[in-house]
């Protein structure tokens, strides 16, 4: 971890479960399976960025904000998240510590919602004379838990080693360790394994040189490790990994030199692809998990700002147009079918016209009108709801990642909706009482 952020990337199935609602309701239709993805990074390091962001995705590479968490841990300072499920949570490893600062330990956080996180271990590296512990990432063989993580010690300049951790109870509050992934040697960290059929293999940022290395081992997690060369030069680090539905891999690096997070994908895990940018603003060195979610009923519901106390309103009940927000009355121009397209991702129709929520012409610029028309499975069709609480809700234009906004905060009759960066005001927030 030098001075930029770090995340990582697990497998793990999400269930979301929507269950009876009241009110007006659409027939439920059975659950079905969809694919998406869930990011799991900090953002820089700034105060307020040294928190857990999560982000989501309907194809592995465009990535919008689902929550921020606020959560930090007891120290104040979390980066480079991993992410895994385990025994119905999800837990978090992440370092503790900026990294101009010393650290001996990482913590691990849990969480059933993906949204509120719970202290439940801090891990010392165990190591004498410890001066940083970067970046700890999950790994689960079976039943037994892991965790990687890179530890430098005072004696030297460039120490960083990889340290294996191995869980002994399964609320994960226990570890013993650390063991030596013994052949990878001085100055590696990031360090990120997988196992594709008797061979493991690590993917690892060499701390001298600043290149991407690949490097395998038939024998252990903790022994046999050999160098199978380098497949990025400098400018990268923070490397994770997910296996995508078709069985080929996808690597996620931080181009911590400029910024940004990039991608390759590669069916053996030794040739890549060239690497291409990934949509997911902010986003640093984190980790991935792919989420193979039951979506569940559509239902209907009214979508009540919360700022004035009135309900998003198409005005026509048949024309394409503009939406606004009006006095509730109960007639159809107000009230909206949610139909699910991925995890908390959603096409929002209206229940008199049949038309979607759209953002303009698929503008991703703040300001954009809001308005109703033909459904066409675009992406300025599709909205994420990212809860605030209980069933208010904010929603994010998936191709922009702005958020629905009435104009100004106004509170009167008629005020138009825009999409416009998302922020803490109640214009963005509207409560959908339908929501299970």
């Amino acid at each position: 971890m030098t001075n930029r952020p770090l995340h990582r990337v697990w497998r793990v199935l999400i269930t979301v479960v929507l269950g009876t609602v009241t009110g007006a309701v659409v027939t439920a239709t059975p659950a079905v399976a969809a694919t998406s993805y869930v990011y799991a990074t900090f953002k820089g390091d700034a105060v307020a960025d040294e928190e857990l962001w999560l982000y989501s995705s309907a194809n592995s590479t465009s990535f919008t904000v689902m929550a921020d968490t606020n959560y930090r841990g007891p120290t104040g300072v979390l980066r480079d998240p991993s992410i895994i499920q385990y025994g119905g949570r999800y837990y978090v490893a992440y370092t503790v510590q900026s990294w101009t600062t010393n650290s001996t330990s990482f913590n691990i956080a849990s969480s059933t919602d993906l949204r509120s996180w719970t202290h439940v271990a801090t891990v010392n590296s165990g190591i004498a004379d410890t001066k940083f512990v970067w970046a700890p990432e999950f790994y689960v063989e079976g039943t037994t838990v892991r965790i990687i993580a890179s530890v430098a010690q005072t004696t030297c300049s460039a120490c960083f080693r990889p340290y294996v951790y191995t869980a002994q109870n399964t609320a994960l509050s226990s570890w013993s360790g650390p063991v030596q992934m013994g052949g990878l040697g001085f100055n590696h960290i990031d360090t990120f394994v997988v196992k594709s059929g008797l061979t493991y293999h690590a993917f690892v940022k060499n701390e001298t040189s600043k290149f991407i290395e690949h490097w395998t081992s038939t024998t252990a997690i903790t022994s046999g490790w050999t160098s199978q060369g380098t497949l990025w030069t400098s400018g990268y680090e923070g490397p994770s990994l997910i296996q995508l539905t078709d069985g080929t891999w996808r690597i996620y690096i931080d181009k911590y030199t400029n910024g940004g997070i990039w991608t390759a994908t590669s069916a053996n895990l030794n040739s890549w692809t060239g690497l291409s940018a990934v949509t997911c603003a902010g986003c640093r060195h984190g980790t991935v998990i792919r989420t193979d979610v039951a979506t569940g009923p559509a239902f209907t519901s009214t979508a009540v700002a919360q700022h004035s106390g009135k309900c998003v309103d198409a005005v026509n009940a048949t024309a394409a147009g503009p939406l606004v927000q009006n006095s509730c009355s109960g007639a159809s121009p107000q009230s909206w079918r949610f139909q699910p397209v991925g995890a908390d991702t959603y096409t929002i129709v209206n229940a008199g016209s049949g038309l979607c929520i759209d953002v303009n012409g698929g503008s991703t610029a703040n300001s954009a009108a809001i308005i109703q028309w033909t459904c066409n499975g675009a992406a300025n069709q599709t909205f994420q709801l990212n809860l605030v609480s209980g069933k208010v809700h904010r929603l994010i234009a998936t191709h922009s990642g702005k958020c629905i906004d009435v104009t100004s905060a106004s509170a009167a009759d008629g005020a138009r909706l825009i999409q416009y960066t998302c922020g803490s005001g109640t214009n963005q927030r509207f409560n959908l009482a339908g929501h299970p």
